[in-house]
């Protein structure tokens, strides 16, 4: 008679926890079925968004015209700050080596620094807006062609700046050294100073590029269809935001680290080549 309310228990018990069991896996069971309902409908809901946003009306062409322009931008004006940077660069290290100084050299001195100071401490957005709007404003020069001009400004300065501190890197006497042999002061700076200078210069030439690829994203502030612009139009059409500046985004990191790799190869080739 002692022995039954034990057993009964232990049945009880044994019974709760099988119903635990049961009830622990119905609960798994559903929380996977909400689970995989959500992944489904997110899925789903994803790909709507995906061809709302690009695929419907043909609004990626946004995207792929913008980048061509974002692209043509950059390489016009870094070719046109490559070539005012370093002759800019040039006239100020050729005055800081020479011993007589007149008025001449002086006031064009004086002149290459005011330019790089009020290009390097102005945006580079007010400068394209006074570029197109006010310098342009009575002509029939187009859009591009004054972000080309103007991007190539804003370069140059900065161009200008570091092309004239690899310069100035280079031992002096690789300098008297051009001249001993016969070299005048172009050839020797073509022959001897600018290549062991490139060699340098080359990371911060590289980052430059990049960053005048990613500020040509101000563009669209005189109307250019750039990528930036292009993403932001996607935007206004479908009133959604997430996708289309995600999107721009990316192509910008895709775009800056296939620059980065670039300028690793070079550089690492530079130095193959030195040793």
């Amino acid at each position: 008679m002692v022995g039954k309310p034990t057993n009964a228990f232990s049945t009880f018990e044994r019974y709760i926890v099988k119903r635990k069991k049961n009830l622990f896996f119905a609960i798994l069971a559903m929380l996977l079925i909400i689970m995989s309902t959500t992944v489904v409908s997110a899925q789903s809901n994803f790909i709507d968004k995906f061809h709302h946003n690009f695929i419907a009306d043909q609004r990626w062409k946004y995207l792929t015209n913008g980048l061509l322009i974002t692209l043509e931008i950059s390489i016009v004006a870094v070719l046109i700050g490559i070539v005012g940077g370093f002759l800019i660069a040039i006239l100020r290290s050729t005055f800081d080596t020479i011993e007589k100084k007149n008025i001449f050299t002086k006031t064009i001195n004086w002149i290459l620094k005011a330019y790089i100071t009020v290009i390097r401490g102005t945006p580079a957005v007010i400068q394209l807006m006074i570029i197109y709007f006010v310098v342009f404003a009575t002509t029939n020069v187009d859009k591009v062609t004054a972000a080309f001009i103007s991007f190539g400004i804003n370069s140059s300065a900065y161009i200008a700046e570091i092309v004239r501190s690899g310069i100035m890197s280079v031992d002096p006497g690789q300098f008297e050294a051009g001249r001993s042999l016969g070299f005048s002061h172009a050839g020797t700076m073509w022959h001897f100073i600018l290549p062991q200078a490139f060699k340098n210069i080359l990371p911060a030439l590289g980052n430059e590029f990049i960053v005048l690829v990613k500020e040509t994203s101000i563009a669209g502030y005189i109307g250019i269809v750039d990528l930036t612009k292009g993403g932001d139009i996607i935007r206004s059409r479908t009133y959604e935001a997430f996708l289309p500046l995600i999107a721009v985004a990316l192509i910008y990191l895709v775009i800056v680290m296939f620059l980065t790799m670039l300028v690793g190869k070079l550089e690492r080739r530079l130095k193959t080549d030195g040793k």
